[in-house]
């Protein structure tokens, strides 16, 4: 894993409901919230969720695409910046994350999801 790399995990475990929407939100009590975009401070973000809380925002209002692992929320946290969950087969378990991308950026919800999968797979292929 580049240890430079802009993609960061933000939640060590798998956050439940309360959890993942606390993390949603983990930037709005910073100061100067009306003058500065949180678009640098969110984006490139991620943790895991269980498969619950993973279907449940699936359900919550379409999607704005689905891409075979992964799925982008149709409404945006700023800008071009929305979340986007995976559902990833990493060392044969299938495990769900959700992440923070700018979709003005190509292709990335697909680095995002590399960067994840080498990031939740390292440790087994050091061993």
């Amino acid at each position: 894993m580049n240890p430079f790399s802009p993609n960061r995990k933000v939640y060590q475990g798998i956050a439940d409901r309360r959890q993942m929407f606390r993390l949603f939100d983990r930037h709005a009590q910073r100061p100067n919230r009306e003058h500065v975009d949180a678009g640098s401070l969110y984006s490139g973000e991620w943790f895991q969720v269980g498969p619950v809380e993973h279907d449940y925002m699936l359900e919550i209002l379409p999607p704005l695409w689905m891409r075979g692992d992964m799925f982008a929320l149709r409404e945006f946290l700023t800008d071009s910046i929305t979340s986007v969950f995976y559902t990833l087969r990493i060392d044969g378990k299938t495990r769900y994350f959700h992440a923070y991308c700018d979709l003005n950026v190509a292709r990335s919800a697909a680095e995002m999801r590399d960067a994840i999968v080498e990031r939740e797979s390292w440790p087994v292929k050091a061993m």
